[in-house]
């Protein structure tokens, strides 16, 4: 039986990022109608906006194809529990927030029983198994898409999509790395290391990031890191892995990200969201990457894109130096380091670039324009 309320929204998202991206949406909609009721599956950013979390994030949150099989019960589970919610509550509209494995199924029972769907944050069908794109347009009732060129995708599927920007250019401060400048004779420079935000791939690329540090240092002897510790890594982990390295002139911090980014001239950054962060930010970067062979090969036989960093993918082209699996040593990291702190012709050409990337972005307000998507489909009035 349907509640009192006069609207009600599920929003899922099942992983922390989607936790941040579902709380800004939840809050943009509470702006838009005071007597909403929300609730679905997130965290602590979610609960903290307002919504009522049934499911938490951290009991579907998988990482790898090994992962999965682990965390299936609890997964399955989960999916149960939000049908019986749909069912009951029969909601005004179902927001899903990336995730698609999970939010897809979610998706096809939600239509089947006359939920309206909005999908925000797009799966990647232009890296592999783009065959998703014919649940998605069985499925979902609008898309609203975050990377400029996904909106051309679905347009060419007849699927209804918005380009709504990056979230991240909600809270983006200026371009502060552009203004920077080196001189092909300077010596002290500040580097933050950003080795992820997941145990596992931080005890995987850290020695090796450590290990290019000191290298740096040989050539540099003036050089500065900042090592970032995530909110989702414990700061002795760190500690103990720069201990064993004995790597001198590291500074492990907690500080956001942002205030890394103003007082360095290159980050060195594990592949993800982080490094789009730098480009965002205008600071010249070098991604790097390595995970298990297994997983590895896996991706390699079903990932069908030409780079792995997303600042490359908006752009085109490559703009940041990539270093992946066996690529991604202490010697190749210090070389790509090398040809941008020696070089100031090179680093300013990435300055220019990360400015391009940055204007492909968007200028701001995902979360409002996606809280009037969902208004739209709620009041079934399109504005799109």
């Amino acid at each position: 039986m349907k509640t009192a309320v006069p609207i009600s929204v599920v929003i899922v998202a099942g992983e922390a990022s989607g936790d941040i991206h579902g709380a800004n949406v939840v809050r943009a909609l509470k702006n838009r109608h005071q007597d909403i009721f929300i609730c679905g599956a997130g965290g602590g950013a979610m609960r903290s906006a307002g919504a009522r979390v049934i499911i938490d994030v951290h009991q579907l949150s998988v990482m790898g194809f090994t992962a999965i099989l682990s965390k299936a019960p609890a997964i399955l589970k989960a999916a149960a529990r939000l049908k019986k919610l749909l069912c009951s509550l029969k909601p005004d509209l179902l927001i899903l927030i990336d995730f698609p494995d999970f939010n897809l199924h979610l998706a096809g029972y939600a239509k089947k029983i006359g939920i309206p769907v909005l999908y925000y944050i797009s799966p990647q069908v232009w890296a592999w198994r783009a065959n998703r794109i014919r649940k998605i347009k069985s499925r979902v009732d609008h898309m609203a898409v975050i990377l400029p060129f996904e909106k051309k995708i679905y347009e060419k599927h007849h699927i209804p999509v918005s380009f709504v920007g990056h979230p991240l250019m909600d809270t983006a401060g200026p371009q502060i790395g552009v203004t920077k400048k080196i001189s092909d004779r300077q010596t002290k420079f500040t580097v933050s290391l950003l080795p992820g935000s997941r145990q596992g791939e931080v005890t995987r690329l850290l020695p090796t990031i450590l290990q290019a540090a000191r290298l740096l240092l040989q050539k540099y002897p003036d050089i500065q890191f900042l090592l970032s510790c995530a909110p989702t890594i414990e700061r002795t982990v760190l500690q103990q892995l720069l201990g064993a390295s004995a790597t001198p002139n590291v500074v492990v911090t907690t500080d956001p990200v942002t205030r890394l980014f103003e007082q360095s001239h290159l980050c060195i950054v594990a592949s993800g969201t982080a490094s789009l962060e730098a480009a965002i930010y205008g600071i010249p970067a070098i991604i790097v990457y390595s995970t298990s062979r297994f997983n590895y090969l896996m991706g390699k036989l079903l990932i069908k894109v030409p780079h792995i960093g997303l600042a490359n993918l908006i752009a085109q082209r490559r703009v940041i130096p990539e270093l992946i699996q066996k690529h991604a040593s202490a010697e190749n990291i210090v070389s790509a380091a090398c040809g941008l702190l020696s070089d100031p012709a090179a680093y300013r050409k990435m300055q220019m670039d990360l400015i391009e990337v940055r204007n492909l972005l968007g200028h701001g307000g995902a979360s409002d324009q996606v809280a009037a998507l969902a208004s739209s489909l709620i009041t079934n009035s399109p504005t799109f």
